[in-house]
């Protein structure tokens, strides 16, 4: 059953016979003469020469990849270690009768863990002994079977049961651990077990819901939505193994290259900060978004999103990785610098997101709305938020200027706080909202509708739709609203810098507000500061008045 493998590498490797490894790896896009493989062999024989201060985050699987791009022995031997030590913490646990590390946060880390021993068992078996090869084989095929069976997950012969917290939701991030783990196992150990689940059970419920996400994107938000480089790696693994091409199979891969082109903001360096941010509250882009784009360029069977990725990666602020862990990524070629999209406005509706911009110019300003799907632990009650940007924030949701990433509730959002008795009424999950888009215009325009009411799941808010019209860089957002008698309305928005207030007229350095309805409206300031000891800056401006609608207008200003 095992899968053929194609290296497109000229030296033979030493460590293992080609002809009977099992886990595919086509390097044939590599160019051993690039500053990215330099670099990526420096990383590694660095951590050949100083095993015991290796670099933060150095993988046995580093190693492996070296082993079969160089065809060196040694490169083998460090990645058995690193193996073997995991292993051995591991037996050490679990004969204490603890579960071991690979068990951690749900087995969240099983896919690096098992990925790890799987390529180095697959690329490395003449430098490891036959006891070894039974110890490792063992020790995944607990770990493997234990996430698939939570209930009657063991180690050392006792129960150590567990939530079986995502292994049946596709649209998780754990969820791609998990595959990635039982797919690199299966093919290294030839398991017929462990394919079996794959390709009658675990793939196909991931290749239905992504169907679900046309556009691209992920429901868990930006933040935990770069887990797709995972999911485009284990497309690439098992596309090369078994010839099977997961990323053509619906538009999500290739979607997600648009995605993330309009996503990012005009200067390049940041990205829209939907969902929690719990890496960096600051949404700036990182090497996990370049590994992403990368992943889903070097798989994309579409010319056209291959050069807008090609753009993307040649244009945008982290031109190589940055962290050394993630060296290995710019292996993937990243094509030589074209132009940007013809379209300035986007809409991914499977995860309820709409973008446009004025330009591709670093000056242009731009705007993003949500209202979509509400059904993952990661997202926020931000359905119907907006974000406007140009040079800089001037709306966006404050969970940016937190220390934890995390701050979820409506009132860090550019929406509609609904309250009862001062209490917030939470957007409520699973539900959701819809969006309408009524124009589009190539400049950039654009008009669309919301109908968010049913968010809350409770007749509090019966009725809430709001309606936004961006043209030639000024945001115009009109809500109306039908609520119970004892809610109040506030129409709110959140700003970097302190406001001015100015009758009807609000100034938040960049950012000119104009409250056209109701005209009698009352509007405070509130500083975060003050709030929450998370915060470390922002502040929101908060609307009330009469009546059941608000009308606001957004301008930027204009610098000489």
């Amino acid at each position: 059953m095992k899968a053929a493998i194609f290296f497109a590498v000229a030296m033979a490797l030493p460590c293992s016979n080609p002809a009977d490894a099992a886990i595919t790896l086509d390097l044939s896009s590599v160019d051993h003469h690039s500053r990215a493989y330099e670099r990526f062999k420096h990383y590694v024989d660095g951590a050949l020469t100083h095993r015991n201060d290796l670099p933060y985050g150095f993988s046995a699987m580093d190693a492996a990849y070296m082993a079969r791009l160089d065809g060196v022995a040694t490169y083998c031997g460090l990645a058995v270690d690193l193996v073997q030590t995991q292993v051995d913490a591991a037996t050490s646990a679990i004969a204490a009768g603890k579960a071991p590390e690979v068990a951690s946060d749900s087995y969240l880390n099983i896919g690096s863990m098992i990925g790890d021993l799987a390529i180095t068992y697959d690329t490395c078996a003449s430098a490891m002994t036959p006891q070894q090869r039974t110890t490792w084989s063992a020790y995944a095929e607990r770990a493997v079977s234990n996430v698939w069976n939570h209930y009657g997950a063991t180690w050392g012969g006792h129960l150590f049961p567990w939530t079986g917290w995502s292994t049946t939701d596709p649209g998780n991030n754990y969820y791609y651990s998990f595959v990635e783990a039982t797919m690199l196992w299966a093919f290294a150990s030839d398991n017929g077990k462990w394919m079996t689940l794959l390709t009658s059970d675990k793939l196909p419920a991931l290749q239905a819901y992504m169907a679900t996400l046309p556009g691209g994107g992920s429901r868990e938000g930006t933040g935990y939505g770069t887990s797709h480089m995972r999911l485009f790696q284990i497309y690439s693994w098992w596309r090369d193994s078994t010839k099977q091409d997961l990323g053509a199979a619906n538009p999500h891969l290739t979607d997600s290259i648009a995605y993330w082109i309009h996503a990012t903001v005009p200067t390049l360096d940041a990205f829209a900060p939907y969902g929690d941010q719990s890496r960096s509250s600051q949404p700036l882009l990182y090497d996990y978004h370049r590994r992403l784009m990368l992943e889903a360029r070097q798989l994309t069977t579409s010319e056209q999103a291959r050069k807008a990725a090609s753009w993307w990666l040649n244009a945008i602020s982290i031109q190589e990785m940055t962290s050394s862990f993630n060296f290995r990524f710019d292996l993937l070629p990243a094509g030589i610098k074209g132009t940007p999209p013809d379209e300035l406005t986007y809409r991914a509706t499977g995860v309820g997101e709409l973008f446009s911009r004025t330009g591709w110019d670093p000056h242009a300003t731009w705007f993003s709305l949500i209202a979509g799907p509400y059904d993952q632990s990661h997202a926020h009650q931000e359905q119907g938020g907006f974000m406007l940007y140009r040079d800089r924030w001037l709306a966006v949701t404050e969970n940016i200027w937190s220390h934890s990433g995390i701050q979820q509730s409506s009132e860090m959002n550019n929406v509609v706080r609904f309250s009862r008795n001062g209490k917030t009424l939470p957007q409520r999950q699973p539900n959701g909202a819809t969006m309408t888009v009524t124009k589009a215009a190539p400049s950039g325009e654009v008009h669309a509708s919301a109908d968010l009411g049913k968010v809350f799941g409770s007749s509090a808010v019966r009725f809430w739709q709001r309606d936004v019209d961006f043209v030639a860089g000024t945001l115009t957002v009109h809500d109306r609203y039908a609520v119970a008698s004892d809610v109040d309305a506030v129409f709110q928005i959140n700003v970097p810098v302190k406001p001015v207030i100015r009758a009807n007229h609000v100034s938040a350095g960049d950012l000119q507000i104009d409250v056209l309805s109701p005209t009698d409206a009352t509007i405070r300031i509130v500083d975060w500061k003050f709030q929450d000891n998370d915060f470390t800056s922002g502040y929101r401006v908060d609307v009330q008045g009469r009546g059941t609608e608000f009308v606001v207008r957004m301008t930027t200003a204009v610098k000489p």
